[in-house]
């Protein structure tokens, strides 16, 4: 064991550990997951690694640093990005002080590690903190990784936005009954019903495309409350250069540090979105259910159903799609609240924001992944089975209305309900031809725009069924 010191007495740390007293105080002060089993977001901790990494090459590169110990540092730091310290990162995300304990756990890993690596001393706070605060690095972490994994989320929307334009194409001929309010409507094919949850799809995906925008400006070189104090404005504008090129992204310095440092209101709106995303999944999801129990359509079975009923099979990939939705609507009202909740210049709770933000655009791509690969790549269609319902509704009666009038077409649909009759059969009693009606009801005429048979059947003839 070691001793080490701060202002607020002392504590034994053990030898074969990085990080540091700081560290140690924040685990006991919030062993909130611990049984839990929460930790710090991976992509979190390696986007901590990247901005530490670009603070300190920009201390590097205007000589306010010693090279050779910057350079200790970053190997640190690229040691982070790779993965090989997160067992280091040990703070509960839920946590008090806007993230002062992550960057204090991670200072004092990076510390520790450079220390190791140069053979003396590296300080935590003096060094790899140095022009920096908690304040400016923590809400610029959380962007970066927010864009890592907001881009992940995009890219499996657009896969499932293909598998269902995929289905739509080949559903395309396929008459089924549309319902309203859970009883029947007019005709649709399923195609037309998959092309509809495409579009939805469609548009998650382009406002998720969209929105990385929002998180692209970052306060770095603000420092305790953006007004840049201790950091050099050289450094101000180099370190978020230095941090585009690590990264990848088209980062830019945010025209008022102040705003970022102290609203999260971005994170609402970004959340906002995949919140968006998570209700279309669900009713999506929904739906597909509901057919597949109607047996207008069949979902892959990729499990046993029950522990007591052999041979059943349950939607079971869909339903887990619900429960994720369900759970990322509720994480946007947890941060609405948390981003409403900053306090002057900066929002005590931006470790639940990030922890929830990151979680919904985590199972989110998880969900979504699975939808595609387990179940909407192998839907099948029963067109046998939807003609049938089809068939059998008296919604078909609304096809002609237009030439006998809502009263009349109201009483056939009444007396095939009543006798048990398709509205087909109806009709044929009624006087109509075999020819009249298969104009009327056809596939073609029933599924877009206009009067079904206009053109090809006679008012005259329908007004010698009904006289007045």
């Amino acid at each position: 064991m070691r001793v080490e010191r701060d202002f607020l007495g002392e504590k034994c740390i053990p030898d074969d550990v990085y990080y540091g007293i700081h560290t140690v105080r924040a685990k006991e002060n919030f062993p909130i997951t611990e049984k839990l089993g929460y930790k710090i977001h991976p992509e979190l901790i390696r986007a901590f690694g990247m901005v530490k990494k670009s603070c300190i090459i920009s201390l590097m590169k205007l000589e306010f640093m010693d090279r050779e110990k910057a350079l200790a540092i970053i190997k640190a730091c690229d040691e982070l990005i790779d993965g090989k310290l997160n067992d280091q990162i040990i703070v509960d995300p839920f946590q008090g002080g806007a993230g002062t304990s992550i960057n204090m756990n991670i200072n004092e890993v990076l510390a520790n590690r450079a220390s190791e690596i140069l053979g003396k001393k590296v300080h935590p706070l003096d060094d790899v903190n140095r022009m920096q605060s908690t304040n400016d690095v923590f809400p610029t972490s959380s962007r970066v990784a927010s864009i890592f994994l907001l881009r992940q989320l995009t890219a499996v929307v657009g896969e499932l936005q293909q598998v269902l334009e995929d289905k739509e194409r080949e559903f395309s001929g396929i008459l089924k009954l549309g319902r309203t309010e859970m009883q029947d409507a007019v005709p649709i094919t399923l195609g037309q019903e998959f092309s509809a949850y495409a579009e939805a799809i469609a548009r998650d995906r382009w406002r998720l495309y969209k929105v990385e925008e929002r998180l692209r400006q970052v306060n770095l070189g603000g420092t305790a409350v953006g007004t840049g104090l201790n950091a050099d404005l050289r450094y101000i504008h180099l370190s978020v250069k230095v941090l585009r090129e690590i990264t990848g992204l088209n980062l830019a310095k945010a025209d008022n540090l102040i705003d970022p440092t102290q609203n999260w209101d971005v994170f609402a709106e970004v959340h906002g979105l995949l919140k968006s995303l998570a209700v279309n999944l669900y009713k999506i999801s929904n739906d597909l259910i509901l057919m597949n129990s109607l047996k207008e359509i069949q979902l892959p079975p990729v499990q046993a159903g029950s522990s007591i009923m052999p041979g059943k099979v349950n939607p079971v990939i869909l339903e887990c799609v619900k429960q994720v939705a369900v759970r990322v609507m509720a994480n946007d009202v947890a941060i609405n609240f948390s981003a409403s909740h900053g306090q002057f210049e900066l929002n005590a709770l931006a470790p639940l924001i990030v922890h929830t933000t990151l979680e919904s655009l985590e199972i989110l791509t998880n969900a979504v992944e699975i939808m595609v690969e387990k179940c909407v790549k192998f839907i099948k269609a029963n067109p046998e089975v939807c003609m049938k319902y089809l068939e059998k509704s008296p919604a078909l009666v609304t096809a002609i209305a237009p030439y006998i009038g809502y009263d009349k077409a109201a009483e056939i649909a009444k007396e095939a309900m009543k006798n048990n009759k398709t509205i087909k059969e109806v009709l044929l009693e009624k006087g109509f031809s075999e020819e009249e009606l298969n104009s009327i009801l056809s596939c073609r005429e029933l599924v877009k725009p206009g009067i079904a048979g206009e053109g090809k059947v006679s008012r005259n003839i329908v007004s010698r069924v009904y006289k007045e």
